[in-house]
C-alpha cells in the first residue's frame, strides 16, 4: 500500500509540479504539502484525475504552530473510494493570509471552513457566508489557537432575576477548587471503600 501511495505522490507532483511541492507517506496515508493560492486548482484536479478519483472531502482543520513564521498549516483530508486511497493536503499560511474557498469543488467545504475559521481565525476568500459557527456571535477569540487561555475569557450563567443568560469574566475562587487527593500520583496514603473486608476474609 505504502508503495502504491508513494508512487502515486510521485505521478501528481510530476503532473501538478507548480502545486505541489512535497510529498509523504505515514500512517497508510499520502500526505501533499501544496501551495495555497492553488489549492482550490489541486483538489479539483486531484477530483477528476483518473488515478486519482479523491470525489469525498471528509474534513477540513488546521494546525496552530506560533513558532513559525507562517503560523496555520490548513489542512484537507479526501478519501478515493474508486482506489480506496485516502490523501491529506497540507497548506501553510501566514496568520492574516487568507486561504481560498474550495466550495466550488467541494459543496462540503462550506462549514468546513466556517468552523476552521471560528475555531483558529483562518480566512477563507471567496466564502459565501464566513461567519461562526461552534461559539456564540460575541465570542471573543479562537479556542483552538495555542495562545487561548484554556479558562477562556468569559464564563456563562443563568442569571434568576434576569431571566437570562449573562457573561461575565473567568473567576477561578478557591471555593470552586477541588483538592481530593484521591489521585495515587499525588503519593497519598488512603482507603478504598470495600478494603476494610481484606482482612476479615482471612
Amino acid at each position: 500500500m505504502s508503495e502504491a501511495l508513494t508512487a502515486l505522490g510521485a505521478q501528481i507532483r510530476e503532473m501538478r509540479p507548480q502545486m505541489v511541492h512535497g510529498s509523504s507517506v505515514a500512517f497508510g496515508e499520502l500526505t501533499l504539502e501544496a501551495a495555497p493560492d492553488t489549492i482550490a486548482d489541486l483538489l479539483a484536479f486531484l477530483k477528476s484525475d483518473p488515478a486519482c478519483k479523491f470525489s469525498t472531502l471528509v474534513d477540513i482543520t488546521a494546525v496552530d504552530h506560533p513558532e513559525r513564521a507562517q503560523r496555520f498549516d490548513v489542512v484537507y483530508h479526501l478519501l478515493s473510494m474508486y482506489r480506496n486511497h485516502r490523501v491529506r493536503v497540507k497548506v501553510a499560511v501566514d496568520e492574516d493570509a487568507m486561504v481560498p474557498s474550495v466550495i466550488a469543488v467541494h459543496a462540503a467545504a462550506n462549514w468546513f471552513e466556517r468552523e476552521v475559521f471560528d475555531m483558529f481565525g483562518i480566512l477563507f476568500s471567496g466564502h459565501p457566508d464566513l461567519r461562526r459557527i461552534l461559539t456564540d456571535y460575541g465570542f471573543r477569540g479562537h479556542p483552538l489557537r495555542k495562545d487561548f487561555p484554556t479558562t477562556g475569557y468569559v464564563e456563562v450563567r443563568y442569571d434568576e432575576a434576569q431571566k437570562r443568560v449573562v457573561y461575565e469574566p473567568v473567576k477561578l475562587v478557591q471555593e470552586y477548587r477541588q483538592f481530593d487527593f484521591m489521585s495515587p500520583w499525588e503519593g497519598a496514603q488512603y482507603i478504598l471503600p470495600g478494603d476494610e473486608k481484606k482482612g476479615a476474609a482471612g
